[in-house]
C-alpha cells in the first residue's frame, strides 16, 4: 500500500530532526488527548542522552504516555478493526505494519539494549538505594541502576521507530495525527505532565539485506552525540573489536574465547580461506566434493563441502565452491544432498554444478 514504502523510509531515516516540526505534532498529541500542552520541550542528541536528561527534570509531572500514546492507539485500532471486521483488519495489518514489524521492532530492541549498557551498573545492595542524578551535559558520567534505566525507557514513545504500527493507521486516523508528526520528524520521545524530552535522529544507519545492523568499518548505528552501536550481520560486538578484522590469522581466530565473536571473526575472514591457511585435514572425500571441518573450542564445529563446477569457466578452469552444512555432517554426499533438501540415499545428480 501507498504507506509503507513512506513509513519505511521514516524509520530509517537519518539527519537532523525538523524540531519545529516535531515539537508542534508534540503539541498536537497533547491537546488531542485533552491535555495542557507542556510547559517545556527539551532535546537531546540521542535515546541514551534522552534518559539522562529524563533523569535529570525538575518536577515533569507524572508520564503521560498513556494518555498521548497507549489509549489512543488501542481505541483507534479497536475503531478500525470493528470497521474493516476481523478479515479486514488482518488484512490490512498484512499489507502495511506487518512489513515494518521485525526490522523496526528489532532495531528499538538494540538500541534498549545499547543504553542500557552505556548507562547503567548493576544492581547491588549497594547501588539499589542510591539515587544518581544526570547531568546531560556530562552524559559519560551518567550512571543508574539497570531496573532504573529499564523503567524509564517504559515511559518513551518510540517516534521514527513506532513507523510499523503508524503505517496501519496513516490515512485512517485523525486522532493520531500528533503522534503522526513527531515519527515523522524526530525520534524517540518522552511525555510529561509539564515537560517532554526528544530525541534527534541517527546520522548514519548501516544495515544488511535481511534489515539487520551491519557494517564492518564503523558504528552500525550512530547519534549526533556519540551514542553507537556495532554490529556485523545483526551481532553485536565491541567498538574496537572491528578494527582487529583485517588484521586477522588463523591463530587470532583460534584464541578468541568468546565463542559468538569467533563466528563473525570466520565469517569476515572465510571459511575457504581459514582452512587453506590452518592446515586443516579433510575428513571425507567422495564424488560429490570433500568434506572439511573446523573443530572450535566451547562451540559447535564447522562443516564446509568443498564442490567444484563440473561447468568450465571461459577461460576453462574450474571454479570451487565451499558449502557449508550441519556440524552433524558425515560424508560430502550427505552435505551436498542437505544443501538441496535432500537425504544422501534420494540426491543422485545426473550433471554435478
Amino acid at each position: 500500500m501507498q504507506y509503507v514504502d513512506k513509513w519505511r523510509a521514516v524509520a530509517a531515516a537519518t539527519g537532523p530532526a525538523d524540531r519545529a516540526a516535531a515539537e508542534e505534532g508534540v503539541r498536537l498529541a497533547y491537546r488531542t488527548a485533552g491535555l495542557a500542552e507542556p510547559e517545556r520541550i527539551v532535546w537531546a542528541g540521542s535515546p541514551r542522552s534522552g534518559v539522562a536528561a529524563v533523569r535529570s527534570l525538575d518536577d515533569p509531572g507524572r508520564s503521560v504516555r498513556d494518555e498521548v500514546r497507549t489509549r489512543p492507539w488501542a481505541e483507534e485500532r479497536r475503531r478500525i478493526h470493528d470497521e474493516l471486521g476481523p478479515a479486514g483488519w488482518a488484512e490490512l495489518w498484512s499489507l502495511t505494519g506487518a512489513r515494518l514489524w521485525d526490522t523496526t521492532r528489532a532495531l528499538a530492541e538494540r538500541i534498549r539494549a545499547g543504553v542500557v549498557d552505556a548507562l547503567a551498573v548493576q544492581d547491588t545492595a549497594d547501588t539499589a538505594h542510591t539515587a544518581h542524578t544526570v547531568d546531560t551535559a556530562d552524559i559519560g558520567d551518567a550512571t543508574a541502576t539497570e531496573t532504573e534505566i529499564r523503567l524509564t525507557l517504559l515511559d518513551a514513545v518510540l517516534g521514527q521507530h513506532d513507523a510499523a504500527w503508524l503505517a496501519g493507521f496513516d490515512g485512517r486516523s485523525d486522532r493520531l495525527q500528533g503522534l503522526v508528526r513527531v515519527a515523522a520528524h524526530a525520534g524517540w520521545w518522552w511525555p510529561y505532565e509539564k515537560a517532554v524530552v526528544i530525541c534527534e535522529r541517527p546520522v548514519e544507519l548501516h544495515r544488511d539485506e535481511a534489515g539487520r545492523l551491519d557494517r564492518g568499518d564503523g558504528p552500525a548505528l550512530a547519534f549526533p552525540d556519540g551514542f553507537a552501536l556495532y554490529a556485523w550481520r545483526g551481532m553485536p560486538v565491541p567498538a574496537d573489536f572491528l578494527g582487529e578484522l583485517t588484521s586477522l590469522t588463523p591463530q587470532r581466530i583460534r584464541s578468541e574465547e568468546n565463542a559468538e565473536l569467533r563466528r563473525v571473526m570466520l565469517e569476515y575472514y572465510g571459511y575457504d580461506r581459514y582452512l587453506a591457511e590452518s592446515d586443516a585435514q579433510p575428513v571425507h572425500r567422495d564424488e560429490t566434493g570433500i568434506l572439511w571441518r573446523i573443530a572450535l573450542d566451547d562451540d559447535e564445529d564447522v562443516a564446509m563441502v568443498e564442490v567444484v563446477n563440473s561447468t568450465p569457466e571461459p577461460d576453462g578452469t574450474h571454479r570451487t565452491y565451499w558449502l557449508r552444512v550441519p556440524p552433524t555432517t558425515r560424508t560430502a554426499k550427505e552435505g551436498v544432498a542437505w544443501t538441496f533438501g535432500l537425504e544422501a540415499e534420494a540426491y543422485e545428480p545426473v550433471r554435478q554444478t
